[in-house]
């Protein structure tokens, strides 16, 4: 296992191949928060997004958050396998991070695109906050709290890398271990 630091968005797709799936990862720079209504909104109901997502680590979140008195937004807890493609082919898009992994048919066109998965802990929302500096930008608002949000973050992780652009998968590993394990009891049965 290697250590990175890792400066969002992305300029130099090369980057992102450098890292290797059970990588430690730490980020720096910006995060964009998306949900799943957010991306209908881009892919079924066929709006480009506000926010120029190329090279963007995605995070898969809707934050809790309270509006103040100039109109920005304050931190209050921060805590899509179907989007995955067109998300990296038609925007750009390098990282997505979520706690729930991704199937095996996200690792194909991730590994194609130059993308990668990382896997964040849950229930840690109370420290990502801590790590987010400013909440920069607030899109669609009227999708709240599952609106666009572009967050300045310092010393975001660590994260697992659990998809690498090469093709390799934590998670399908595990089942894989698990699968034979689970083949090696019933045998003894």
């Amino acid at each position: 296992m290697a250590v990175h630091e890792v400066t969002f968005p992305i300029t130099d797709p090369a980057e992102i191949l450098k890292l290797r799936a059970g990588d430690e990862v730490t980020v720096q720079g910006h995060i964009i928060g998306i949900r799943d209504r957010t991306q209908i909104r881009i892919f079924d109901q066929g709006m480009e997004p506000p926010m120029d997502l190329r090279g963007a680590f995605l995070l898969h979140t809707a934050p809790n958050v309270r509006k103040i008195a100039d109109g920005k937004y304050e931190k209050i807890c921060i805590g899509m396998v179907r989007f995955t493609e067109p998300l990296g082919a038609q925007y750009g898009v390098r990282a997505i991070c979520g706690k729930g992994g991704f199937p095996d048919e996200a690792i194909e066109p991730m590994q194609r695109l130059g993308m990668v998965y990382f896997a964040i802990v849950g229930g840690a929302a109370a420290l990502e906050t801590t790590q987010i500096e400013e909440i920069e930008e607030v899109a669609w608002e009227e999708l709240m709290p599952e609106c666009l949000w572009k967050f300045r973050v310092k010393d975001f992780g660590p994260l697992t890398v659990g998809i690498d652009a090469h093709g390799n998968s934590l998670y399908r590993d595990v089942q894989t271990r698990a699968r034979a394990k689970l083949e090696e009891l019933y045998a003894r049965l």
